[in-house]
């Protein structure tokens, strides 16, 4: 009797239990409140370095074809996902003729999307410190009083340039994203005093870039990308610093020269891997080198044979020629590479 007591007393528990499991999965559940979503954190600063074998602006080299080294800092924030303030400076070395050796810039704007379409609009200022006076004479060409310093250096080739070249500039550009792989931009930079010359000038491009597929190579983490960009750059007249005396058989530009407008372009390779960046590129002009020599004023510029109407004297640059540009750049932003 007492084994049968036990059994019923042990179907009887496990009955109960049977019926209690049943009657939870009835219930309702109670709903489990999902985490809150990370809070947006507008605040972002970009920033970077890198080396280059030759420092190139729109096709004219900074540096004498020399290399130089770079750096920035970019400060951003989001008003919203498709709305982005910045404020920036970048570092560059240099090597002009009035022995000036760094460029300092200052740089901010705006960045709004819209879809497929990322604009970018700003202001961009171009600071050049540590410059001499070279002239070489108590006056320019048109008359006009230089100051001592001005007057007590001069370059071995003839050419002369001011002590400061900042200049300023306004832009705008649009990048339009077609897909994963490519993107097509217009960009346009003005300024009322083109290096400080008395010459306006206005640069407007066209680029476009594919990149290719993650997969091109496998699990490396390396990815590749083409890009390449034609630009024209215009300019005015310069300031009668920079006037050429009246030789004959050539017009009066005692008052200022009017520099020639030139076409620029490039097109090169890169790699990526992680922050870094090798970017390898053809850059040319067509700038010949006596103009080249009216616009740059290059204190490594000789010869007699490269004369035009803005450069009887007939002293011709490189500065402006075909170059080959190797760089290694780092870039970073603290919201994501930092993490």
């Amino acid at each position: 009797m007492g084994i049968v007591m036990k059994k019923i007393v042990l179907l009887a528990t496990a009955l109960a239990m049977v019926s209690g499991s049943a009657f939870a999965a009835d219930m309702p559940l109670k709903a489990v409140k999902a985490p809150p979503p990370p809070a947006f954190d507008p605040w972002d600063v970009a920033f970077g370095s890198a080396i280059m074998n030759d420092y190139i602006f729109r096709g004219v080299t900074q540096s004498n074809h020399n290399p130089s080294v770079a750096a920035y800092f970019e400060p951003r924030y989001n008003v919203t996902k498709d709305l982005q303030l910045y404020v920036g400076s970048s570092f560059e070395s240099i090597s002009f003729a009035n022995r000036a050796a760094a460029e300092v810039d200052i740089y901010g704007g705006i960045r709004p999307t819209f879809g497929a379409f990322a604009f970018d609009i700003g202001v961009w200022g171009y600071l050049y410190p540590g410059g001499t006076c070279y002239f070489g004479a108590p006056t320019d060409n048109a008359g006009k009083p230089l100051s001592a310093e001005c007057q007590a250096n001069f370059l071995m080739n003839g050419n002369a340039m001011k002590k400061d070249v900042s200049f300023m500039e306004v832009y705008g550009k649009v990048n339009y994203t077609i897909n994963d792989n490519w993107a097509v931009g217009v960009n346009e930079y003005y300024s009322p005093n083109f290096l400080n010359s008395g010459a306006w000038g206005d640069y407007a491009s066209v680029t476009a870039k594919y990149t290719a597929p993650g997969s091109v190579f496998g699990t490396s983490g390396v990815g590749m990308y083409i890009s390449g960009e034609f630009g024209r750059q215009w300019l005015g007249t310069s300031d009668s610093f920079y006037g050429v005396p009246q030789f004959a058989g050539f017009p009066n530009y005692t008052r200022g020269i009017p520099y020639a407008s030139y076409d620029t372009w490039n097109i090169g390779i890169g790699f990526t891997y992680k922050v870094f960046t090798l970017d390898l590129r053809y850059s040319d002009t067509d700038l010949n080198k006596g103009n080249c020599n009216a616009f740059t004023s290059a204190f490594n510029a000789s010869g007699t044979t490269n004369v035009t109407s803005i450069n009887p004297g007939g002293l011709g640059s490189n500065w402006c020629g075909a170059a080959g540009i190797v760089k290694l750049s780092a870039d970073l932003t603290a919201m994501t590479s930092l993490k």
